[in-house]
């Protein structure tokens, strides 16, 4: 959501917005193994609604030529900085042409962070206990090179506003006409493999209005165990609002699709993914409601990717990862140093 975030800000400052993507090859040169394929990354952009279009095997360091080739006035990039592997400004060129803006970078949210609680799967990160020691610990060595701590790659907490969500929010009403769809689900660590469900959702219906509601973070961790949800509701509420497919988000859904739920919203159908459904606490099934009206659909997405399953890609990858980050605090440190250096200088 820190890179919808972004998106929605590039595109509040145009009119149309193309987003280059890196194929796997340029990310592992530069910065370290991909945890998404480059397959999985150009559809997860393209889902993002502030998307008009993407460019794929976009080139790591923007040069005038790639912005002519798409006819863009300019490039957006984030106010932290990026460095190629022997330590220049990516956007130097475009920089010194007048033709490069700027956009806040999200507080409170990085891959690295992200990274860090699925390597640690303990239940801190979501509980609020502030100090858990084994946590600050890791996260620490995590985001962290030997000496001093950078402001991009460190590890802080996210703070929801209402306002963030209003930015994220659709904020259209369903009209007369439209089909009114429910999913409900943990949406955690929002990826491909819910894009693909969403859209095949979407796709049953002429106007459809999808409403996905979102657990809380103890629901989810009573039917997903270990420490999951890796991201907390807040998080997760905002991921699931920058995709195209979603109008409306219910934040901390029942778990039980109930028939309040379904008379409130005015739902003509509910469904559900292919995976698992855990029953309720009491044993009962939370889709018996919609199944006794005959509105449950199971949906096929065909993709296996779960959160799972990412989570997987990660630990596999600790090591590499852990030296990825070290190795980028270090060069951004280098860069804070030398900037910090000038302003002595100029004094």
């Amino acid at each position: 959501y820190g890179h919808s975030n972004q998106l929605r800000q590039a595109r509040a400052m145009g009119d149309y917005l193309i987003v280059g993507v890196h194929t796997d090859e340029e990310i592992a040169k530069h910065k370290g193994p991909p945890v998404f394929t480059q397959e999985e990354r150009y559809k997860m952009v393209q889902a993002i609604k502030w998307v008009d279009e993407i460019a794929p095997g976009a080139p790591y360091v923007t040069t005038l030529e790639t912005l002519d080739k798409y006819s863009c006035d300019f490039c957006v990039h984030g106010d932290d900085i990026t460095l190629t592997i022997d330590g220049k400004d990516t956007y130097e060129e475009v920089k010194t042409a007048g033709r490069y803006r700027e956009c806040k970078r999200t507080q409170g949210v990085s891959t690295t962070d992200l990274v860090g609680r699925m390597l640690l799967m303990t239940k801190a990160h979501h509980s609020n206990i502030d100090e858990d020691l084994d946590y600050r610990k890791h996260t620490d060595n995590f985001g962290k090179g030997p000496k001093g701590h950078s402001p991009w790659t460190g590890v802080s907490q996210f703070l929801q506003t209402s306002q963030k969500i209003i930015q994220f929010a659709s904020g259209k009403e369903p009209q007369p006409g439209d089909t009114i769809i429910y999913v409900a689900g943990a949406f955690d660590l929002f990826h491909v493999g819910h894009v693909d469900f969403l859209e095949k959702v979407h796709q049953l219906a002429e106007k459809p209005y999808i409403i996905a509601g979102l657990h809380f973070d103890q629901e989810v961790n009573r039917y997903k165990g270990k420490n999951y949800p890796i991201m907390n509701i807040h998080e997760r509420t905002l991921s699931v609002l920058a995709c195209r497919y979603v109008s409306e988000v219910v934040i901390g859904a029942p778990y039980a699709v109930t028939a309040d739920l379904l008379d409130h919203f005015r739902v003509t159908l509910v469904c559900h993914g292919m995976t698992e459904v855990v029953p309720d606490k009491d044993g009962s099934d939370p889709y018996e409601e919609p199944k006794r009206r005959g509105i449950f659909q199971l949906v096929d997405s065909g993709s296996n990717l779960t959160t799972d399953l990412i989570v997987q890609r990660i630990i596999k990858n600790r090591l590499e990862f852990e030296a990825r980050n070290q190795k980028k605090e270090a060069k951004e440190l280098a860069v804070l140093e030398a900037m910090r250096r000038l302003e002595e200088e100029k004094h």
